[in-house]
């Protein structure tokens, strides 16, 4: 009776998953994956596999990057101490340095090998290949500030990545840019995603994060925010239920959305297959923000 009971619930898990594969077989998914669930094995592999079973499925996979505790990490043994203004990295001279070497030498293949072991094509896609960039000098508000070398996206060069694509790969790409002159520059990997997705005519954005989504209270899961609409976002934003890092993500998700992307989801990157659930399941599991 068990064993019956186990094989018509996988069943029926297969079945709720066919109509969102046919519907999505040609699609472009823009994932951005970073956090603190980077630096545990069973994350990473989970996350891998789930980005796998997209691209198998004739999804058109383009990952981008952060690496957040990685570059902690460089930063600490090159005794730096990291500062933050709302919840972007303020990024000096040898912090630059240190950015591209952890995302480019160290991130971005470290995410490539993660998906061959679970059978997938990566392509490593640099950064500077696909944004230029000048020095972000204004805050959201329109504040003028000075972070350093932090970017603000000027154009996006889709072609390395369409040409991964296009041969079958997954692309994965850094949150590094450049200007003309050749300069480096940090770009928050949130607003790096939403410029490819919009660059790409993506049909949906996902940010993988390390909580379970939008919480009106963050100390209380159950308060899980499961769909927003885009005109709600300067509401909560007052309130101070979207602020720090959730800040970026959302600011990110209101301007794909209105530059043509369907649905922004953010999701939990340390539960175990969050992607998929949220993907191909008719309730999901994180948040979804939608057009107004």
């Amino acid at each position: 009776m068990n064993h019956s009971i186990d094989i018509h619930t996988k069943t029926e898990v297969l079945l709720e998953a066919l109509p969102y594969i046919q519907q999505f077989k040609g699609a472009t998914f823009v994932v951005k994956f970073g956090g603190s669930f980077l630096d545990t094995e069973h994350a990473r592999i989970g996350v891998a596999t789930d980005l796998v079973f997209l691209a198998a499925v004739g999804i058109r996979v383009v990952v981008v990057h952060g690496g957040g505790p990685a570059i902690n990490k460089a930063m600490a043994e090159a005794k730096l101490e990291p500062v933050f203004s709302n919840g972007l990295r303020v990024t000096d001279a040898r912090t630059v340095e240190l950015v591209e070497a952890t995302l480019n030498g160290v991130i971005n293949r470290e995410i490539c090998d993660n998906i061959r072991k679970r059978g997938g094509q990566p392509q490593s896609v640099l950064g500077q290949e696909v944004f230029n960039c000048s020095r972000l000098d204004h805050d959201p508000d329109g504040n003028p500030i000075d972070i350093g070398f932090v970017g603000q996206v000027k154009a996006v060069n889709p072609t390395p990545i369409e040409q991964a694509l296009e041969t079958g790969n997954l692309a994965v790409v850094s949150p590094v840019g450049s200007d003309l002159k050749g300069q480096f520059y940090n770009i928050n990997a949130d607003t790096a995603a939403a410029h490819v997705a919009m660059a790409l005519g993506a049909r949906r954005l996902v940010f993988l994060c390390d909580v379970p989504g939008l919480l009106r209270d963050p100390q209380d899961p159950s308060s899980l925010i499961s769909t927003l609409a885009e005109n709600e976002v300067p509401g909560l934003r007052r309130a101070g239920i979207i602020g720090k890092g959730m800040l970026p993500k959302v600011e990110s998700a209101v301007r794909a959305l209105q530059s043509g992307v369907r649905r922004v989801h953010l999701i939990d990157g340390r539960m175990t297959h969050s992607i998929l659930l949220e993907i191909f399941t008719i309730k999901g599991v994180g948040t979804e923000i939608v057009h107004s």
